[in-house]
């Protein structure tokens, strides 16, 4: 009976799986603050996607560290670089499977910031362009979804107009509407290789004390052209997944980050919880604020636990 009037659910169509390609072949780099993370050559990545696939997982979402830097952040959009390679292989190995990918230039610039610099800080202006290139480049090699988490203002704006300027109308974007400049990044700028060499990024991404704000800037990437809107992070943001909900009906995803998937490692590693109830409690928590869809390291466990219910 408890099971017949449960009011929200979590199934593994709601699962979006992050990767992170590496250069190289044969690469599989355990990333120590992220227990069963890993950085994957894209022979691996294109294997870790196929398990995804037979657990039921139709989504993964595809972040690239690459061979080098530089203060332009080239690499993030170059007809060669590190994603665009692993999104055609995916496509080449498993067609079916939907590709989000990651539209910023942190990975890919030598000062690890998501735009360019002039005169010590980060210029909105000048790095939309690129921004806008990147995401051409990726539907190019196949991506079926790109997702700006830059938080640039009007981002959204011009990557609508230049995928629709070279016929990639049909390519939906996932904002990072609500990014907030949070603490929980941390295992993730060490898997990426991504943290700023000077400063923060507390000049363009939110301030996690304010939810008026997050809405308007929801609404604001709708209203420029956006498909899909994220909540980042989700644990400690759960009121804004669901004041988000109240106020669009645009699909809402949530970005379950590194530092609370590996805040839950470390206490299971401790035997303090049970990783497997505590995990798709959180999971279902997200789903009952609000959340369309889930971006998790949990992921593969995830799926083969709700199989298992």
């Amino acid at each position: 009976m408890r099971e017949l009037v449960r009011e929200n659910r979590i199934s593994v169509s709601q699962l979006i799986y992050p990767l992170f390609a590496v250069p190289g072949t044969g690469v599989r780099e355990a990333i120590s603050s992220m227990p069963g993370v890993f950085n994957l050559s894209i022979d691996g990545i294109v294997e870790e996607c196929k398990k995804a696939v037979d657990l039921g997982i139709n989504c993964v979402l595809l972040f690239g560290i690459p061979e080098s830097k530089d203060e332009w952040g080239s690499g993030a959009y170059s007809e060669n670089g590190i994603v665009q390679r692993a999104v055609r292989a995916i496509k080449n190995a498993v067609p079916e499977l939907l590709v989000i990918t990651d539209v910023c230039l942190c990975e890919y610039t030598s000062h690890g910031h998501c735009g360019l610099i002039n005169d010590g800080d980060v210029d909105n202006d000048s790095t939309l362009p690129l921004l806008a290139k990147t995401a051409v480049s990726h539907a190019l090699a196949g991506a079926d979804i790109v997702a700006p988490s830059a938080m640039m203002d009007f981002a959204v704006a011009a990557i609508r107009s230049e995928l629709d300027s070279k016929g990639f109308s049909e390519i939906p974007i996932l904002s990072y509407a609500a990014k907030f400049a949070s603490a929980f990044y941390g295992p993730f700028r060490d898997a990426a290789k991504s943290a700023p060499s000077f400063g923060d990024r507390k000049t363009y991404q939110m301030d996690p004390a304010n939810s008026r704000e997050a809405i308007k800037e929801i609404l604001q990437d709708i209203e420029q052209g956006a498909d899909m809107v994220m909540v980042k992070p989700a644990l400690a943001y759960m009121d804004i997944i669901r004041a988000a909900r109240e106020h669009t009906t645009a699909p809402i995803f949530t970005y379950n980050v590194s530092g609370e998937y590996a805040m839950l490692k470390a206490a299971a590693a401790a035997g303090w919880i049970d990783e497997r109830s505590v995990a798709l409690e959180m999971l279902t928590g997200f789903v009952r604020a609000g959340a369309d869809a889930i971006i998790t390291y949990h992921a593969l466990d995830a799926a083969k636990w709700l199989s298992e219910k």
